[in-house]
């Protein structure tokens, strides 16, 4: 095989291809009406996994702030998501007293969805947040907020300016993040010396158990076992003491983080259950990385089957959500507006665009009452209760929900 890049993690050479998924546009590269007349970039979604350390990863194709300047994605509108932010500022003000002599700090803080529940408890907070243009709508709910990209330069000036940390959070950002070591350097440099990390991602034994390939696109550069979480850590004096496993994302891990050494709080059990469940998946083997692109080839099949049989037979089908993981999904399997006549979302920012590459109209949600499609594809398919539930009115003209992971369902 071919080397082509090195391990973010162990600097080894990589050259073992976990899955190719062709060649795709930045996921969250949505087009105005008035450049649907440009070229767009694509560039290879080809991962790789480290023969040396197992992590899953990405090649660098642009920089994180050519990606995350300016950004489409905003968490408040997804009710469930609000739902699982509150539940967490519950849990985590109580198991680490924190109150008003504390200091929260989120990474990846975008607009405030998170930090709003903290705030309303009279516990200091700080946002860092690299988009302008979310951390704007954070500002405006009084959340104090930094347009910082977060590192060891970044985690070393607010240290600098009394902003340490009891708590740090990082919701979805670690995946973002192409310079690992960094970025656990400026975890350990901003922590007090009792304070704890909590990180939330996407579990790799979810995303190869369940088929989750979607949640492969560019501006994810990795994708984290606990065995790949834990020797970033280890590099940098971090560890983990306490594992939640989550529904969210469709299987995601809450990593709880202490500089080593903290004796404050104990290593939970279910830290080495975690282990024992990744080594009886084979992750901690390169041949459980095997077989996972034989799987993906599958969904595609039954997809492009599904859709274009109900356009040999005139049924509609529309998508309900713009998120980054239907452009993966719908850009590997070649579907276009053809096959998808509109998709709709609920946030402003995006209807009235097009989803990059498939160049298909993203809507308001409304539309679906008007034209009453047969079939609504839930693109972002770890909401699926949420949407079929406020879309239930579909039922009324016989229309029914489709999603496509981890096997094409409808229902």
């Amino acid at each position: 095989m071919v080397t082509h890049t090195v391990c973010r993690i162990c600097r080894r050479p990589l050259s073992d291809i976990f899955v190719d998924l062709g060649v795709s546009p930045f996921a969250n590269s949505y087009l105005s009406p008035e450049h649907l007349g440009r070229m767009e970039p694509f560039y290879p979604l080809r991962v790789f996994v480290c023969t040396e350390c197992l992590l899953v990863q990405l090649e660098e194709f642009e920089s994180p702030e050519h990606i995350f300047s300016e950004y489409a994605y905003f968490s408040s509108f997804s009710t469930a998501w609000l739902e699982h932010a509150r539940q967490y500022v519950e849990m985590a003000a109580v198991r680490f007293g924190l109150g008003p002599a504390s200091k929260v700090v989120e990474v990846a803080s975008n607009d405030g969805y998170l930090l709003q529940y903290f705030h309303a408890k009279q516990i200091p907070v700080l946002g860092i947040e690299p988009a302008a243009n979310v951390a704007e709508v954070a500002v405006s709910k009084g959340i104090p907020t930094s347009v910082l990209f977060f590192g060891e330069e970044t985690s070393r000036q607010l240290a600098a300016e009394g902003q340490a940390a009891d708590l740090i959070v990082g919701n979805n950002v670690f995946a973002h993040v192409p310079d690992l070591h960094s970025f656990a350097t400026g975890l350990h440099t901003l922590l007090k010396p009792q304070g704890v990390i909590t990180l939330e991602f996407p579990h790799l034994l979810s995303l190869i158990r369940w088929n989750q390939f979607d949640t492969i696109y560019h501006e994810h550069f990795s994708y984290f076992s606990l065995l790949a979480v834990e020797r970033v850590f280890s590099d940098h004096d971090l560890e983990v003491f306490d594992i939640d496993e989550l529904p969210t994302h469709g299987g995601s891990l809450r990593i709880y983080g202490r500089r080593r050494g903290n004796a404050a709080v104990e290593i939970s059990p279910r830290v080495d259950a975690l282990r024992n469940k990744e080594k009886e998946a084979d992750l901690h083997s390169i041949d459980g990385y095997r077989a996972f692109e034989a799987k993906v080839r599958r969904v595609k099949f039954d997809l492009l089957d599904f859709l274009i049989q109900q356009a040999r037979q005139g049924n509609q089908v529309v998508g309900y959500g713009a998120p980054a993981k239907g452009n993966t999904l719908l850009n590997y399997c070649g579907v276009g507006p053809e096959l998808l006549a509109y998709t709709v979302d609920r946030s402003p920012h995006k209807q009235g665009y097009y989803l990059p590459g498939t160049r298909i109209p993203i809507l308001s949600p409304d539309r679906i009452l008007e034209t009453k499609p047969a079939y609504v594809l839930i693109l972002p398919w770890n909401l699926r209760e949420e949407i079929s539930s406020q879309m239930a009115f579909i039922r009324e003209w016989g229309g029914q929900f489709v999603v496509p992971i981890p096997q094409l369902e409808v229902f």
